[in-house]
């Protein structure tokens, strides 16, 4: 897959502070879900360092507090993406205290976690990395739209034409497998940010979904090391594969690049790879929009547009 004539200067190697060079984010707001460890971590790091307000959602403040310690200008607060009531409770927080939100970026996930249920019986990794950013965006609408000039980033993962959204039993109510169901979750992103921008352009909110590439991060946390080495991401001495992982802020670049880059200004709904928009359509339009049917559905929550 190519990249288009956005003429990115940047690349696979950019990092966070590349991307943001002689930028200036001071007077935006921003929330980073997943903003203390790993990708998300270094997003935070990075906007906050470039002068932004950064508000990290966090399920583990204690963790949060002490991952982010020293940095500038960072507030914390409590979510939990699988939890409705929480993401409400948050949500209400964050709108009393900050007029506008300029940037949302969707970055907490879960992969590959052995089958679990939350809310109401539904899939972890569906619920989380879908369902719970679904509903977030939703409910910080009216800080969206206030900025004038939004941007939302779903991070996503590398795309392959396989994967599918299993709309007979998106909760894997008849045989789970924790791949299949978190490529699930990870299209459900990319169907996300589509959709979101064809119903946010009007009220001047873009949105782009992101492939940060291989980055050796927590996110990896339930896979055991002989899943890694049959994969080849690792050899049996836990050394990575050569070339293969990016740094933290190496991965965390394109979601940064999405935004806040000026050149992005009159696109949307793209799939983002090494810093540059990707070719045609990255997804079907109807699966987009049936996908966001059936979360307003789950989640009693369509509020956006």
């Amino acid at each position: 897959m190519t990249s288009d004539t956005t003429h990115t200067m940047f690349g696979a190697h950019s990092t966070t502070a590349d991307v943001l060079a002689g930028m200036d984010l001071s007077g935006r707001t921003a929330v980073v879900t997943g903003g203390y460890s790993g990708l998300g971590l270094a997003t935070t790091r990075a906007l906050a360092q470039a002068g932004a307000r950064v508000v990290v959602p966090a399920r583990r403040p204690d963790a949060a507090q002490q991952a982010l310690a020293g940095a500038a200008d960072v507030e914390i607060g409590h979510l939990d993406l699988a939890d409705l009531a929480s993401v409400r409770a948050f949500a209400e927080r964050f709108l009393r205290s900050h007029p506008a939100l300029d940037i949302l970026i969707a970055g907490a996930g879960v992969m590959a976690c052995p089958q679990t249920r939350v809310g109401p019986g539904w899939e972890a990794q569906f619920a989380i990395n879908h369902l719970g950013h679904y509903a977030l965006t939703n409910l910080l609408w009216p800080a969206l739209t206030a900025s004038g000039a939004a941007r939302v980033v779903s991070v996503a993962s590398g795309r392959d034409p396989s994967w599918r959204i299993r709309w007979d039993d998106v909760q894997f109510e008849r045989g789970y497998d924790k791949w299949e169901a978190y490529t699930q979750s990870k299209l459900a992103n990319i169907l996300f940010a589509r959709h979101l921008d064809l119903l946010g352009e009007p009220c001047r909110v873009r949105a782009f979904s992101v492939n940060p590439g291989y980055v050796r991060t927590p996110l990896q946390r339930h896979l055991a090391v002989e899943e890694m080495v049959a994969a080849g991401w690792i050899d049996a001495d836990g050394t990575p594969a050569p070339g293969l992982f990016k740094t933290v802020e190496q991965g965390a670049a394109t979601q940064v690049w999405a935004a806040t880059s000026p050149q992005l200004e009159a696109y949307g709904g793209d799939y983002c790879v090494d810093c540059h928009r990707t070719d045609g359509s990255p997804t079907d339009s109807g699966a987009a929009a049936r996908l966001w049917a059936l979360s307003a559905e789950l989640t009693g929550l369509d509020l956006v547009g």
